[in-house]
Parts: C-alpha cells; structure tokens; sequence
C-alpha cells in the first residue's frame, strides 16, 4: 500500500480513459492492470448528457477512484472553471490540474499554472498539477501548496520515454517526502519502470495503453514493470562503475590442486 493524498492504494499505476477503441475495451484494461484510479476529462466525458451516463457507469462498475483533468484548458479562468465544474459532477476534490501553454508540444504554461494552483488550492482541491520537469517550477508548486506533482517523461502522447532522466532524478532528490508521478510520454513498459527504479511512486499511463494493439494486454505489462521497477528501488541497486569488477575474486590456487595425487 502506499499514500496518494487522503487515499491508501496498492496499484502504482494510474490509467487514463482517452482514445480507447471502446468503453468495453476500457473497462477491460482497468481490470487487467488493476488500477484504482483513473483520469477522465470533463470535457470528453460527463456523467451527464448523451453517452455520458453509460460511460460513467462502466467507471462504477470497476471500482476506482476518478480523477478528473482539466485537459484543454489554456487559462487560469478556464481550468478554474473546469475544475469547480468537475468536483460538482464527480463529487471529488481531487483535480489534475492541465493548463496548456503551446500547441505544438502541448506543454503546461508554467507561470499560468502556479497561478491556478494557488487559486484552487485556497478552494479546497487536492491538486496533481502536470508540470516539466522544472525543478524550480515543482518547487513553486510544491509552496503553492501541492502534495503531488506529476512532471512529464516527454510531449504527451509522443511515447519517447524518459527523454531527461537526470533532471528527473533530481526532483526526487530535492522534493523529499512530495508524492512524484510520472505523467505524459511513456510509450513503452520499460520506460515506467526506469521511472520506478528512481524512486517515483507512480506513473500515469494513457496512450500507451489505449493505442496498442491489445489494450488489456499492454495494460497488464505495465503494473508487472511497475511493480518491478519498485522492487528495484526498495532493493537499493548496486552502484554504476565505469571499470569492470570480477564477481568471483581469484585469491590463491585453484581448489582442485590441493587433491590428494592418487597415482
């Protein structure tokens, strides 16, 4: 188990809800990952209006907890606005908070986002704030008064991977206790447990797992990864060298030397 704001959960792993070939199919890789938490965006999904209602049973029916985004919004007010919106129709206060500042790369508008987190914080959200991987701006977040910081691996969607490991080794160096996720540009198990093998405490999947081939499938490699990369950091990995090391030592003469000669 380990604590994600007010929540004790054991799966490390968050999915997100976008892009899925099905809500069916969805509903299948939330299970085969067994994850408890699951992003869903305000603007794509409501529980309210045509389809929406059928969505937002399935996410009943699987027993996790939501947590809504912001995802689109590219001002204070409007991600305010999407948020207060959000606790009302989800009844949570958690929000990821996404505040986009260009449209290339869609990265978070760093000076619009701590503006928004301050203001939904004196609020009442629990705010997960999507950010680079600024050490600075992580620290004004985590001033700001945030518990959680989500720092992306690459361009959302872009499936790059840890595209700056060291700068991301360095937020968990200097954020201490701050609960840190890995959120946006994963594409592939193995860059989720390079995440965990640092010492995240999670990592949130979307596109990676609502692309693949076999959603349900992906879903599952990346909880085993997961797990693994944990177990990883737990274990306290042997240090890197830069010179070779025998494993096994030769100290003196080879044990068989020292048989009794039978001739």
């Amino acid at each position: 188990m380990w604590q994600l704001a007010d929540k004790s959960i054991s799966c490390r792993l968050l999915l997100g809800s976008a892009q899925y070939p099905s809500p069916e199919i969805l509903q299948q890789a939330i299970s085969a990952a067994k994850t408890e938490v699951v992003t869903v965006s305000l603007r794509r999904q409501s529980p309210h209006g045509d389809g929406g209602q059928a969505f937002w049973d399935m996410l009943k029916q699987c027993s996790v907890d939501i947590l809504p985004n912001t995802a689109g919004c590219r001002s204070v007010k409007e991600a305010v606005t999407t948020a207060q919106m959000a606790r009302e129709v989800f009844e949570t206060n958690w929000i990821k908070l996404e505040v986009i500042g260009d449209d290339y790369n869609l990265q978070p508008d760093p000076f619009q986002l701590v503006e928004a987190t301050r203001e939904l914080i004196q609020q009442g959200f629990e705010v997960f704030p999507y950010c680079t991987d600024d050490l600075v701006l992580c620290q004004r977040l985590v001033d700001a008064g945030c518990r959680i910081i989500m720092p992306w691996g690459a361009p959302i969607g872009s499936g790059k991977g840890l595209l700056n490991p060291y700068q991301l080794r360095v937020l968990r160096e200097r954020l201490g206790p701050v609960t840190l996720i890995v959120d946006a540009g994963i594409g592939l198990p193995s860059h989720a447990a390079k995440a965990m093998e640092m010492g995240y405490d999670a990592v949130l999947i979307n596109s990676a797992v609502a692309l693949a081939g076999d959603p349900a499938l992906m879903a599952r490699a990346f909880t085993q990864a997961i797990e693994a990369g944990r177990m990883a950091y737990e274990a306290q990995p042997m240090p890197e060298r830069d010179i070779a090391r025998p494993s096994t030592p030769t100290i003196g003469t080879p044990f068989w030397h020292h048989s009794p000669n039978k001739e």
